[in-house]
């Protein structure tokens, strides 16, 4: 049976020669692998490999098996097109970073309007911001642990990973928005983010590595 669904992507793997396997968060069944096949054999085909990037957002009409593990696309467009994202190396890292952090600490496949809603906002605004983004996936992540049950702005833990005078500046950047500019030192920035990184791990068993750290550090 065919669906119509939002789709934001996780991740994408090479599959035989000229397909691939991508692992999509959908507003209406949570996470899905799909295999969409031909996608790299074509100068066509190649140009859609383009709308396959970390955390675009996708309009899709998909068909649904049950007891089934990979799923198949009928349908599917790039929907608000990113301006900026792939432009900028700052942002592209981020996106990088954050997609596999989404991909290995969201497993649900069951539909959560509310996740869904948080990861569409939270891109677009991204994607609109001109400056004062670079703690944007510190803000992204705290917001994110919230959904995901283990809000680490509520443990006592997590604050007693700083010194006293770096305290006030973290619990600033934990209650403000993403377009309320925070002004941090790259290397408060790195320890914060250290923490958080720490914490994920300690919640979600499959981060045990994040690859894309090392690339979101060089960029910053």
């Amino acid at each position: 049976m065919l669906h119509k669904t939002a789709g934001i992507v996780f991740k994408v793997f090479k599959y035989r020669e000229t397909s691939v396997i991508a692992r999509i968060f959908t507003s209406a069944f949570g996470v899905q692998t799909y295999i969409i096949n031909g996608v790299r054999s074509s100068r066509k085909g190649k140009g859609k490999m383009a709308l396959l990037q970390p955390l675009t957002l996708l309009d899709m009409v998909v068909y649904k098996k049950e007891n089934t593990d990979i799923q198949r696309i009928s349908e599917w467009r790039c929907v608000d097109s990113y301006q900026s994202i792939p432009l900028d190396i700052r942002k592209t890292a981020i996106c990088m970073f954050l997609s596999e952090v989404l991909y290995k600490s969201v497993r649900e496949e069951e539909s959560s309007e509310e996740l869904f809603s948080f990861l569409q906002h939270s891109m677009k605004i991204l994607d609109a911001m001109e400056t004062g983004f670079e703690n944007f996936h510190l803000q992204f992540l705290v917001k994110l642990s919230r959904l995901l049950g283990f809000g680490l702005d509520s443990s006592p833990h997590f604050m007693m990973s700083f010194q006293p005078e770096e305290e006030p500046l973290v619990r600033h950047l934990l209650d403000k928005s993403y377009t309320e500019h925070i002004r941090i030192g790259g290397s408060l920035r790195k320890i914060i983010l250290d923490h958080i990184v720490d914490f994920y791990k300690q919640h979600v068993d499959a981060l045990k590595e994040v690859k894309s750290l090392d690339i979101l550090r060089e960029v910053f």
